[in-house]
């Protein structure tokens, strides 16, 4: 179900804390600004977040100096670990939120609800879809589950970093799970992508007539451009890095197994991302998949 975040009569600011501010979380946390919350950032290497502060967020030292006073903490951490080592250090002030936003997969997102529960803790299972871009334009999707309260606890959050919500369920987890499903196909549709460009190439043909052929049919999307594009270029700045979908792509599969799913396309699609950083794009967008093929 999708909620619609224009609804909401009057904006409630709130305290809110970031965890992680790479790529992702100083994208969010610029948008929790402009919304006008009060925000405070940290990230293990220190230094990726002290830009934040001349937008006006405060930068503090240690996850406990972060947490203090907070009405919401949302953690866009690399994973499980990261996660549970960040968060099971800290104490959240009564009434406070935890909104989660990494992708952490099926076991991860259970360990967090095991510590949330000892904790007496509030949470909000919140994986994002997007990139670098919609996170800094508070055009996020987030894929929301845990209880009602959870939820309208967090929903200045989410009307602030995101575009819609898609409610995916009451039991924490569902919306991880719908995270994995939606993050298969990104990686795949990359990988198709790359797989094309080079194979227009490999037939002697300028690749920019592939995307010239698709342009406005069924099977066109405006992400082949963006990525299309990308893979022709060489420009790899990274929106979303090859290490990353390597590290979502392990976590899908294993969930793919458990469930009975057949995984062979999964399991090439991420061999095929391991090879792109094996040659040195573990740090590139994940348009450098084309370098595989």
């Amino acid at each position: 179900m999708v909620a619609d975040q224009s609804t909401s009569a009057e904006v409630r600011t709130m305290r809110v804390t970031v965890m992680g501010t790479g790529t992702m979380g100083a994208g969010m946390a610029r948008s929790l600004l402009r919304a006008g919350h009060e925000v405070t950032v940290w990230n293990r290497t220190a230094e990726r977040a002290e830009p934040l502060a001349a937008d006006g967020a405060r930068v503090a030292t240690d996850p406990a100096e972060a947490v203090a006073g907070a009405e919401a903490v949302v953690t866009i951490l690399y994973d499980t670990y990261s996660v549970l080592d960040v968060m099971g250090g800290v104490d959240l002030p009564a009434g406070c939120v935890w909104v989660q936003c990494a992708t952490i997969g099926i076991d991860g997102t259970q360990r967090v609800a095991s510590l949330a529960h000892e904790r007496g803790w509030l949470l909000l299972d919140a994986p994002v879809l997007g990139t670098k871009a919609p996170a800094e334009q508070g055009a996020l999707v987030v894929l929301a589950a845990g209880d009602d309260a959870a939820l309208e606890a967090a929903r200045p959050v989410t009307d602030a970093i995101g575009a819609r919500v898609v409610r995916a369920g009451t039991d924490l987890g569902a919306g991880s799970r719908l995270k994995l499903a939606c993050n298969a196909w990104v990686a795949s549709l990359t990988a198709a992508l790359g797989q094309s460009v080079a194979l227009t190439e490999g037939l002697g043909l300028d690749p920019r007539l592939f995307l010239e052929a698709i342009e406005g049919g069924a099977v066109d999307a405006p992400y082949a451009h963006v990525k299309g594009g990308a893979m022709m270029s060489g420009d790899y700045a990274p929106s979303f890095a090859v290490d990353g979908v390597v590290k979502d792509l392990g976590l899908i599969r294993d969930a793919a197994r458990a469930s009975s799913v057949d995984d062979r396309l999964l399991s090439t699609v991420l061999e095929l991302f391991e090879d792109a950083s094996d040659d040195g794009h573990g740090g590139d967008d994940m348009a450098a998949v084309r370098t595989a093929f």
